[in-house]
Parts: C-alpha cells; sequence; structure tokens
C-alpha cells in the first residue's frame, strides 16, 4: 500500500503547507485560523494557531528557502509570516480585490507570489525593499470568471492560471527590478500581464493546473472529468485529453516528466502515465479498494445513486454505503496535494494529500515496483 500514515487532524481541511524540513504542517480547519502542528516525540502537537483573516483560509503556501507562510482568505486580504524567535509576525499584503482570494503560491525564487480571485483578477506580490511592504501588481481584464488555481513555471517568469471560465492561460509577470533578464531573452521580452496562451479544451470548470519539472508540459482538470495535457507553450501548442470515467479532479502533481497524480472526489488519488511517445493515459488508482473482483463499475456507478437518493429521502449520511471510499485512506473529497520536497529538488516520490474528512495522507511512490519505471 502507498499509504505511509494517515493524521486526524480535524473535521474537515480546506488547504495545507509543510514547512521546509517536513517537521511541522500547516493547515486551515475550514475557518479563519491557520493551526500548526510539529511531530514531537512521534506525536503531532498543535504549537500555534495564526489568526488574522475575518474568514475562510482559502490558500496557504510554506516557502522552502526563507521559511515564509502566505496565506489568502475569503476577507480578500493576503499575509506574509514570519518567524521571528517562536513567534510567527504577519504583514498584511493589500491586494485590492473586491472578491475572495481563492488561491496562492511563491514563485520558484520566492521572491514574488501569485494569488488567484473571484474578482477575475491574478495579483503578482513581491516586496519593495524601498518602502518595506508588499506591492501587488494585477493582471485584470483577461479572464471571465474566478480564478481557480496559479502555476509558476520553473523559470520565474510564466504563470498558468484556471478559471472557472473553462479556459488555461499562460501570462508573463516579469517585472523590472524584481525578475533579472537572462540572456536568451525569451518570456522576458514580454510586458507584464501579457498573455502568452490561451486553451479552450474544457466545456467545465478548470482547477489543479500544474508544470512539469522541466517546465515543457503543463497540465490542468476539468469539472468534466477530463484531464488535459499541453506541449510547446506558445503560439502553437499540442494538446492531448484524457476522459476517465470516475468523478472530476481538483488538484493535480507532476511527480516526474512521465507521471501525475491527480486527487479530488472520487477521495482516491489517480495516476496518469505518459509512454515512450509522449502518449498520456489512466493508469491505475493509488490507493487499494477493498470489494470482490467481480465488482463493475455499473454496480459502483447504481450504489453512488443509491446512496444520494437515500441521503435525499432520508437526510442520511450514512445509508447504502458505496464502493467509492470502502477501504481507501480517505472519506471526503481531496482538496490539495503537497509535493515532499525541499529547497532546489526537482524529483520526489513522497507527497501528502488532505481532504474535507480532516485527514492527511502521506505517500511513498518507492514502496510500488509497477511505478519505479515512470519515477
Amino acid at each position: 500500500m502507498a499509504a505511509v500514515s494517515v493524521h486526524q487532524f480535524a473535521q474537515c481541511i480546506t488547504c495545507h503547507a509543510w514547512s521546509p524540513d517536513h517537521s511541522m504542517i500547516a493547515f486551515c480547519p475550514n475557518n479563519s485560523e491557520v493551526h500548526i502542528y510539529k511531530l514531537l516525540e512521534g506525536k503531532w502537537e498543535k504549537i500555534h494557531v495564526l489568526q488574522k483573516h475575518d474568514q475562510i483560509v482559502s490558500g496557504i503556501d510554506w516557502s522552502s528557502r526563507s521559511n515564509r507562510i502566505v496565506t489568502v482568505s475569503h476577507d480578500r486580504n493576503s499575509y506574509v509570516w514570519s518567524q521571528e524567535a517562536t513567534e510567527w509576525i504577519p504583514t498584511l499584503v493589500i491586494l485590492r480585490l473586491n472578491r475572495a482570494a481563492l488561491c496562492v503560491n511563491w514563485s520558484p525564487k520566492e521572491n514574488k507570489f501569485a494569488v488567484g480571485s473571484g474578482a477575475k483578477i491574478v495579483c503578482i506580490c513581491y516586496y519593495e525593499q524601498e518602502n518595506n511592504w508588499w506591492v501587488s501588481k494585477l493582471i485584470r481584464k483577461r479572464h471571465d470568471s474566478s480564478v481557480t488555481s496559479v502555476a509558476w513555471h520553473p523559470n520565474n517568469i510564466l504563470l498558468a492560471t484556471t478559471s472557472t471560465d473553462g479556459k488555461c492561460r499562460v501570462f508573463s509577470t516579469f517585472i523590472k527590478g524584481v525578475d533579472t533578464k537572462p540572456s536568451s531573452g525569451g518570456s522576458s521580452d514580454l510586458k507584464f500581464g501579457e498573455q502568452i496562451m490561451q486553451l479552450d479544451l474544457s466545456c467545465s470548470w478548470t482547477f489543479g493546473i500544474k508544470w512539469s519539472p522541466s517546465g515543457k508540459t503543463l497540465a490542468y482538470t476539468g469539472h468534466n472529468s477530463m484531464i488535459y495535457f499541453v506541449d510547446d507553450i506558445g503560439p502553437s501548442p499540442s494538446a492531448q485529453s484524457v476522459a476517465f470515467r470516475d468523478l472530476p479532479l481538483r488538484d493535480v502533481l507532476f511527480v516526474s516528466e512521465r507521471m501525475v497524480i491527480g486527487v479530488g472526489f472520487d477521495c482516491n488519488p489517480m495516476l496518469f502515465t505518459a509512454d515512450d511517445t509522449g502518449l498520456w493515459s489512466f493508469l491505475r488508482f493509488l490507493d487499494e479498494r477493498k470489494q470482490s473482483s467481480g465488482a463493475k463499475y455499473g454496480s459502483q456507478l447504481s450504489g453512488a445513486f443509491g446512496k444520494y437518493y437515500s441521503q435525499s429521502k432520508y437526510g442520511s449520511n450514512d445509508v447504502n454505503e458505496t464502493s467509492r471510499t470502502s477501504g481507501v485512506a480517505h472519506e471526503n473529497c481531496i482538496t490539495s496535494i503537497v509535493p515532499f520536497k525541499k529547497a532546489g529538488d526537482t524529483t520526489f516520490t513522497s507527497f501528502s494529500t488532505a481532504g474535507l474528512d480532516g485527514k492527511v495522507v502521506t505517500w511513498d511512490l518507492q514502496k510500488l515496483q509497477d511505478l519505479l519505471e515512470y519515477l
């Protein structure tokens, strides 16, 4: 079994992040707080509660080099938390939003972070040494709906986004005085906020965008139970669409150039792999399901329908338990997936998932012999 450990931290977890040495975890228990736990003598102990936001914290990212935490919330604000002695000191970042902030991600060099919002705006925030504050530059009038996820290219300049308008976009975030211009030019020749690519592959909401370790491939998911892979980022990209018959995904993660893990409403991580020709396909579920060998997909679908019918009729969540969550680590939708890697690492085999069941599950792919060829 790939699951190494399962910890029940809360009733519900909306997002989570790990400290650089993976000895501490920060997560939001579906409220306005961020709880930090530390592993002490083999037991997780709560050591800090970060309280500054007024509404649900929707995004957390913990920088691996500078050891700073950035949080965003539905209250339209962001805070950068710096540890001084034993306390975490917050610095307010004015995002200039009129809708909720939905996601956040540090850039690879950790000199910027990006925030997606329900205001159809992406905020690129950077620290201004002269005035000793965080400045927010906005990418406006590009999205037609809420920005659900953001992902940085390894070059620290390109930013990919997904939105509930069903589109995937790539922008330049080059900021003079913050980013260094490489000798080869390329993406740094573009102006801030300039759109490099727009893909309209999905007929539904899109989520969970990520770059491959080399930055050559882009992956994101649709709410129509499809995952999309994009190569040759630019004016003429090449794209692949992989449909699967299970519930939609909410987030994805590149383990290597040939393997992607998707997590979402099926409560069980899904493995997608590429063959030698670059053709992507669904491989299998990561967690083992405890069901009879003769169980077919039709029976799973009928069981799920029976469960929802019973819930609407009897108001119960325990009637007609389906095989969807039987025997798997998570019992509800997986909301986030975070890699276990140190600063500068491009490869990893361990990661963690958190979900609406309040659990954080750590996984190790090295234990699975059939996956070693893709790592």
